[in-house]
């Protein structure tokens, strides 16, 4: 089994269960997450690996972190993610890529990242639910920073923090790969997981 097919079967099992602990019908969660019942029916019996848009849609609208939806194991008190089992979420032709180092679901869904953009290449992400929060700090090159449509530059060594509840991205336009480090934290859905 290739590490696709465990992520696959690891996210089909977790959105089961999620979807079961919150109650939701298929049809309720589709609506919630305006993902097709069809396609939240294909990724529970593991029959597609879906975009992360997708999986970030799903996550929001269960109230978990995409780790969360991913995990192959239960958490004990401390989880140990070795590099190899960190999980490549996105990657571009141009060679740019960010990777989910690490999550939690405990006080609300947290995620921490790893992203590398190369010159010229981009990513762009829908509003994130009310409350949630990105930091990141760029350790190489200098990111460019939209969020809701202004942007924001930022040289190495420069961290930020921003409401992501407003469509956002992160862009490169400089001649050197920009590398930076971001913590997701998602507000916990109807006030407690």
């Amino acid at each position: 089994m290739t590490d696709l097919d465990k992520l696959t079967q690891s996210l089909a099992r977790n959105l089961k269960r999620w979807r079961s602990e919150r109650r939701l019908t298929l049809d309720a969660l589709a609506a919630r997450s305006g993902v097709s019942r069809g396609m939240i029916i294909q990724i529970e019996q593991a029959r597609t690996n879906p975009s992360v848009g997708t999986t970030v849609k799903l996550a929001d609208a269960l109230g978990v972190s995409i780790t969360t939806l991913l995990e192959r194991e239960q958490e004990g008190r401390v989880r140990i993610v070795p590099p190899q089992e960190a999980t490549r979420m996105w990657s571009s032709e141009a060679g740019s890529h960010h990777t989910l180092l690490v999550g939690t679901q405990v006080r609300g869904p947290m995620e921490l990242w790893d992203w590398h953009i190369e010159p010229g290449d981009a990513s762009t992400s829908d509003p994130h639910p009310p409350g949630t929060v990105e930091l990141l700090r760029v350790t190489a090159g200098e990111l460019t920073l939209v969020v809701d449509g202004e942007e924001f530059r930022l040289p190495a060594g420069t961290a930020a923090a921003f409401e992501s509840d407003v469509p956002h991205g992160y862009r490169n336009d400089g001649d050197e790969p920009v590398e930076l480090t971001m913590a997701v934290a998602i507000p916990p859905v109807g006030g407690g997981c």
